[in-house]
């Protein structure tokens, strides 16, 4: 089950370190371009806080348990996540691009839920 946990969470920590530095780094107006149409209905400043939450949300997938310093907040963190991902499904539901552009999002708020129920399973 530990190995398991494991390959969830670098797959995990792998897409969200991605996604996240991305929109820290890039202008909104850079990720509408992009692909990314969703960042329109939403502030730069709060596409911003989305990109942090997502690269230290993968920090915490990672660190916590490799570190054995606190590691509950790895399970934590991937709480977090599941929630971050549920807001972006909601999201694409509401723009009506569920099919298309949302499935990411339900794969992993999917992945970030198992990770949770065998992170705290592991504790």
């Amino acid at each position: 089950m530990t190995i398991t946990l494991w390959i969830i969470n670098i797959i995990l920590a792998i897409s969200f370190v991605g996604s996240g530095l991305m929109k820290i780094g890039r202008a909104k107006t850079s990720l509408v371009e992009s692909g990314l149409e969703w960042a329109d209905g939403f502030s730069e400043t709060t596409v911003k806080l989305i990109g942090a939450v997502e690269f230290l949300g993968a920090l915490g997938l990672i660190l916590p348990k490799s570190l054995n310093i606190a590691p509950v907040l790895t399970p934590v963190a991937a709480i977090c996540l599941t929630l971050v991902m549920i807001g972006a499904t909601v999201t694409h539901a509401r723009r009506e691009e569920i099919t298309d552009r949302g499935l990411p999002a339900v794969g992993l708020g999917i992945l970030a839920a198992a990770s949770a129920i065998l992170g705290f399973a592991t504790l």
